[in-house]
């Protein structure tokens, strides 16, 4: 089930504040919409773990960046999910 904006912001909110753990475990709980799965990448990016962010790009539909940056992404996600 896709993750309302709510739970979406609440992740993101997490991630602003480093807390890539409890972001991974709102985002984790929805493998399919696109919003969701860039979040996930995110939550990566900030983890450290590249491999398992570009997955989660592939998954989301996003080009990964060549120069992965979580606060960059967590803002340009903001504003996507904003619209």
């Amino acid at each position: 089930m896709p993750l309302s904006t709510t739970e979406l912001g609440q992740a993101l909110l997490h991630l602003e504040h480093g807390d890539w753990q409890a972001a991974h475990a709102i985002v984790q709980r929805d493998e399919d919409s696109m919003l969701s799965c860039w979040a996930h990448g995110i939550v990566h990016i900030l983890e450290g773990d590249l491999a398992n962010a570009r997955y989660w790009y592939g998954e989301a539909k996003r080009p990964f960046p060549a120069d992965p940056s979580a606060t960059r992404e967590i803002g340009i996600l903001k504003q996507e999910i904003e619209k």
